[in-house]
């Protein structure tokens, strides 16, 4: 009698812990796609305000209006706004307490570097499950490859004769928790090693802002 390796038949006849491998890959291939899609929309959008900010910015308006054109608005701003506004509003407040040029453009950019740091930590968020996804999935699926592969084997132990139909059906649905592994670690790691670079991207034009900003507020205060 022929066996049944249908993908369904092996995955439901499978032992208890490849059924276990398969449903933590499972689970960890569905939320790296749901990082990759949410990730590819918030460095899009972070890419877009930059290029709008730095429009506006260079645009010869005064800075003055344009930190309350910022500060006016009712949600919090991030990326180069957001290092524009307290680099900004920290400069007019030193400069209002003291006449000290060294204390007030040092405040301005050491609120500036926080601001940045916390832009750098909000960028980088869930790129280290894509990592750790795309590095450990292929050997989640492996002990699950290799754990069916011992039930197979010790299985045809208690039989007199082995035949391949005895031995393949155990062989092929080991195999797909291999398979589950890669399918699970492939999208990850171009995800991570995509994201990773379009983030080291960002982070180089905030940095340059940052200090083209603040050579402006060094010129503006001498």
């Amino acid at each position: 009698m022929n066996a049944d390796l249908s993908m369904i038949t092996l995955i439901s006849e499978a032992s208890l812990i490849v059924k276990l491998v398969m449903l933590a890959l499972l689970a960890i291939s569905l939320y790296s796609w749901l990082l990759i899609f949410k990730k590819r929309e918030e460095l899009n959008r972070a890419k877009l305000d930059a290029d709008s900010f730095e429009d506006k910015f260079w645009s010869g308006n005064e800075l003055n209006k344009l930190y309350e054109d910022i500060s006016s608005r009712p949600h919090a701003s991030r990326g180069m706004e957001g290092i524009f506004e307290v680099g900004f509003k920290e400069f007019v407040r030193l400069k209002k307490s003291t006449s000290e040029s060294g204390k007030v453009l040092d405040g301005a950019q050491r609120v500036m570097r926080i601001s940045l740091a916390r832009e750098i930590d909000r960028l980088e968020m869930s790129l280290p499950f894509l990592a750790t996804a795309g590095s450990t999935s292929p050997y989640i699926g492996l002990f699950g490859t290799v754990w069916g592969i011992m039930n197979s084997f010790r299985a045809l132990g208690n039989v007199q004769q082995a035949t391949l139909g005895m031995v393949a059906p155990g062989i092929a649905e080991a195999l797909i928790a291999t398979a589950m592994g890669l399918f699970a670690a492939i999208p990850a790691v171009i995800a991570y090693n995509r994201y990773s670079h379009e983030v080291e991207r960002l982070i180089n034009r905030y940095d340059t802002f940052l200090e083209e900003f603040y050579s402006i507020l060094q010129r503006q205060h001498d």
